[in-house]
């Protein structure tokens, strides 16, 4: 249940095609569901717009599986971030339905397409290959957001031509998500070219000084381009749902009285 079919319930009230308690009836999934090892907020995606996003990492498969399949059965878009190949394989034998990206580490399924909402098209722009898994990240989470996604990879300032040859696939995007690891300087290279928002994720690829990814983050904060926010080391799935905050058109007016 979301706003859409929310919506689209109280339409049918109105219309008569439903009477009030079999619109209450479909309500009910609208509350918290404890599985003992966690409670489920099936709420979530009235009040954000999306369900509860699964973070696979430290969760076992049957743990993952069992959320999931919560999710599944209100027909709820299923997202799992942080899952290996081993963990994935034991959740894929009891959920075959969830699609499986191994450089993302994602799992994912959605009972219908998802509408795009977004103004325009997110770009996703990795320095190298080795930031390849961050990136995905974003890439696919921003697609199950509802998001139209164009990707730039491997266009580090190692080879700064790569970027800048590019110029014309930066200004036609609405949102660009900048992923780079060593130094972190491509965000503030992007920053400098478009007027776009742009989102830096530091990723944790580099040598020893690089500190698991704590001197990208250090030289994105430090930016000297102005419209770059940062978000944390390689968060993609953040960087992803703040861009799609940023990128998608607002489907309810503001409450006035809320901001009061």
């Amino acid at each position: 249940m979301d706003r859409s079919k929310i919506r689209q319930v109280l339409e049918d009230v109105k219309n008569g095609r439903i009477d009030s308690e079999q619109a209450a009836r479909l309500f009910e999934d609208l509350q918290t569901e404890d599985l003992g090892y966690a409670a489920v907020d099936h709420h979530r995606a009235v009040r954000l717009g999306f369900p509860e996003v699964i973070f696979g990492q430290g969760k076992s498969a049957e743990q993952i599986t069992g959320i999931a399949s919560s999710l599944i059965q209100r027909r709820n878009t299923v997202l799992v971030t942080r899952v290996d190949a081993a963990k994935a394989s034991e959740v894929l034998r009891e959920l075959p339905q969830l699609d499986y990206n191994p450089v993302a580490r994602t799992l994912l399924w959605s009972s219908e397409k998802k509408p795009i909402h977004g103004k325009g098209a997110i770009l996703v722009v990795a320095a190298g290959t080795s930031d390849l898994p961050v990136a995905e990240e974003a890439r696919v989470t921003a697609l199950a957001l509802g998001n139209t996604v164009d990707t730039l990879y491997d266009v580090g300032i190692a080879g700064l031509h790569r970027i800048l040859v590019n110029n014309g696939k930066l200004r036609a995007a609405s949102v660009i998500i900048v992923v780079a690891g060593m130094e972190g300087a491509l965000p503030s290279v992007v920053g400098g070219l478009v007027d776009r928002p742009i989102i830096a994720v530091p990723t944790s690829v580099g040598y020893g000084a690089s500190f698991g990814g704590l001197a990208a983050l250090l030289g994105m904060l430090n930016s000297c381009a102005p419209g770059v926010t940062v978000v944390n080391i390689d968060n993609g799935f953040g960087a992803a749902y703040a861009a799609t905050l940023i990128n998608r058109i607002r489907e309810h007016p503001v409450d006035r009285a809320a901001e009061a």
